[in-house]
């Protein structure tokens, strides 16, 4: 048993590696292969046509819908694979010295580009499979003329796999292509994107509380492909008889722990959402579920009983790679039992929905007063939860600077958390709940997202503190979450995303390019849709004021008379934005308000009063920026006043220095000129 520099306890498998274990590999793909083909055929035979019989829904019969899950299956298994190769080969690889830097020759990077490229060819094929399967039309429809593009306009499922094929194509070419650790975080985020993309648009897009449902699934679904694909990813390099570090299994248990707690989460979520309407519990449904609640519960129990037994040395190698067969055995059992849910309609999608219901997940009653809107919450479990964690590990990091004996500003804390509280606020009050049916409401969630949230969270520094709060690996060392930091701040990507000019594009585009076009009233008719619609205000404007006014030195950093010029330049943009909005006749997704059809509902007067708080909001909040630049810019003259006169008490004024300089190049010239002349 090995100890680092802490004191703290490390897994200690054996580092030498051994002999690959052929025995027990060629058992293990046996058996993963058969049962991924195995179970989800069986559940089509027997399934038959009642799935679609249940949604009035033609039977395409029984070839195209085993194709359809089989594909499923082939996708969402490479998709961990690629996702937890990527995770090994980002976060838990525990190489110290140079070789850190090579991720291109590691075992977990030529995994994450085989499943990348299964990924990408079985979601091509799954878009026109799944536009036959969701139409109810057999394969051979797809050879007449025009019917491919019809049905893929039929369902909003091809058209997420087209989605995921260009992202996992992408991912691919960046795996094949690259080296440095930079280029695979990209494919990171492009494959936990696609990974999203068929989720969103499927079961979890209909039904009451639906937003509970599609929130818990967009955490739930990318941490468990993590987590699961990591471990899956692990458990070859183990079968294969490589070696892993000590160092790689503490990070993968650190990461197992975080985890854990989302994926139950967001499982028990998904299980109260879809059961509902009566007797819920005599459905498919619900023997589904709490067999993917019971492979959780044993899945966590195995992995407890492991780690325990590799920190007293109970456990050789071989019993590790077995228990990890086991583990991963269990995990493909979690997604095979998902893809078979996704063939069996659920219980919501047979209760009676209000058409409010249908676009927001929940039924309102009142109509927008003040007191409504203070009292009537509804939790934003995604922004919610993003909050929570971002307060918890700015607090973490703070505890670790303090313990070390480094004061940090009260300030900066306050503004962090008040930052996070706005974004709370702005997503579960009732502003964030009215926010989809009254567009003077939206505005307001809209300014409290890209203008105040941002304007308090770039005054907390958290990549200072971060930076401060973590310790440099060295030379020799294993990489760690300094020098991801440092990465990151210096990778050209960010330079480039940086640039003034992108920024204030983004900044001021977002609101023309958005209302202005069909964009806004498209986003406003999905769950994820509106998230992804105030994740971007929260990032654009995070992205805008940490240039200006931020604690953190940004990549491109201006000077106080460029940031000035940044915020003035900006303000009738705003000005323009929030007029033409008060004296246009032209309604903002007027369809799509009708069509809701609130009975308070007057859609001038909102779009007035969204337009006035565009006005306001947008102004108020750069008037104050410019207020605390001129503070900023008064105190860096007089730090460098006081600079100056401590340099001159001391008696090396730089601008004596220069002058001395001077006078002594030119009596060298002088000197150097006689020499000359008397030579």
């Amino acid at each position: 048993m090995s100890s680092d520099k802490n004191g703290r306890t490390s897994i200690h498998p054996s580092l030498k590696p051994a002999r690959p274990h052929r025995g027990i590999l060629a058992v293990f793909v046996a058996g993963v292969s058969l049962q991924a083909a195995g179970v989800p055929a069986l559940a089509v035979v027997l399934l038959g046509s009642s799935g679609y019989d249940a949604l009035a829904r033609s039977y395409p019969g029984i070839f195209t819908s085993l194709l359809s899950a089989i594909l499923r299956v082939v996708a969402e298994g490479a998709s961990w694979l690629t996702v937890g190769a990527l995770v090994c080969a980002l976060f838990l690889r525990a190489v110290p010295g140079q070789s850190r830097r090579l991720l291109d020759q590691d075992f977990e990077v030529r995994v994450g580009r085989a499943s990348a490229l299964v990924w990408a060819g079985s979601a091509l094929l799954l878009i026109p499979v799944d536009a036959a399967d969701a139409n109810g039309q057999t394969i051979e429809t797809l050879l007449l003329p025009g019917a491919l593009p019809y049905l893929v306009q039929g369902s909003y499922l091809p058209g997420a796999w087209i989605v995921a094929f260009i992202l996992a194509s992408a991912s691919y070419f960046l795996l094949a292509l690259g080296s440095r650790w930079t280029t695979f975080l990209p494919a990171l985020l492009a494959s936990m994107l696609a990974v999203l993309a068929p989720v969103v648009v499927g079961q979890v897009l209909v039904g009451p509380g639906h937003d509970f449902g599609s929130d818990a699934a967009i955490i739930g679904v990318p941490v468990s492909a993590a987590l699961f694909g990591a471990s899956t990813v692990l458990t070859l390099r183990l079968c294969s008889g490589r070696a892993i570090r000590p160092g790689t299994l503490d990070r993968f248990v650190r990461m197992a722990w975080f985890a854990w707690p989302l994926v139950l989460g967001s499982e028990m979520v998904l299980a109260a959402f879809k059961l509902v309407g009566p007797d819920p519990w005599q459905t498919a449904t619900a023997t589904l579920i709490l067999t993917r609640l019971g492979l959780l519960v044993g899945l966590a129990c195995l992995f407890a009983f492991t780690v325990i037994g590799e920190r007293r040395r109970r456990i050789s190698r071989h019993q590790l790679t077995l228990l990890s067969c086991v583990g991963t055995t269990l995990s493909l059992t979690y997604l095979l039992v998902g893809v078979v849910m996704t063939r069996i309609p659920p219980p919501q999608y047979f209760v009676p929905t209000t058409i409010a219901e249908v676009f927001f997940g929940f039924t309102i009653d009142e109509a927008p007063t003040l007191t409504v809107l203070a009292t009537s919450w509804r939790p934003n479990i995604l922004f919610a939860v993003i909050a929570v964690s971002a307060v918890i590990l700015y607090l973490a990091a703070l505890r670790r600077v303090r313990s070390r004996g480094h004061a940090w500003p009260l300030g900066r804390t306050v503004s962090w958390v008040l930052g996070w509280v706005v974004v709370v606020v702005a997503t579960s009050s009732g502003l964030g709940k009215y926010s989809g049916i009254d567009f003077g409401v939206h505005m307001t969630v809209h300014m409290a997202l890209n203008m105040l949230a941002p304007l308090l969270l770039v005054m907390g520094g958290v990549v200072t503190l971060f930076l401060r709060a973590t310790t440099p690996a060295g030379t020799h060392g294993a990489a760690g979450p300094h020098e991801w930091l440092a990465a990151v701040l210096k990778w050209r990507v960010l330079r480039v995303l940086y640039n003034p000019l992108l920024i204030f594009v983004l900044f001021i585009g977002s609101y023309y390019g958005l209302y202005f076009t069909g964009l806004f009233e498209e986003a406003m008719r999905f769950h994820w849709g509106h998230q992804a619609m105030n994740l971007h205000f929260l990032i654009v404007g995070y992205l805008y004021y940490s240039l200006i006014i931020g604690v953190d030195r940004p990549p491109r950093p201006l000077p106080h008379l460029g940031r000035l010029g940044f915020v003035l330049a900006a303000m009738p943009f705003h000005a323009f934005f929030g007029v033409i909005l008060m004296t246009s006749t032209t309604l903002i997704a007027e369809d799509f308000y009708r069509q809701v059809g609130a009975p308070w509902a007057d859609l001038s007067a909102s779009q007035y009063v969204g337009g006035g708080v565009a006005w306001a909001g947008g102004e108020l909040p750069l008037l104050i920026v410019i207020i605390a630049l001129g503070i900023q810019w008064a105190r860096q003259d007089q730090r460098e006043a006081v600079r100056k006169d401590r340099h001159f008490d001391s008696g090396l004024d730089d601008d004596f220095e220069e002058y001395n300089a001077m006078l002594r190049r030119l009596a060298n010239r002088r000197a150097t000129a006689d020499s000359r002349e008397d030579t």
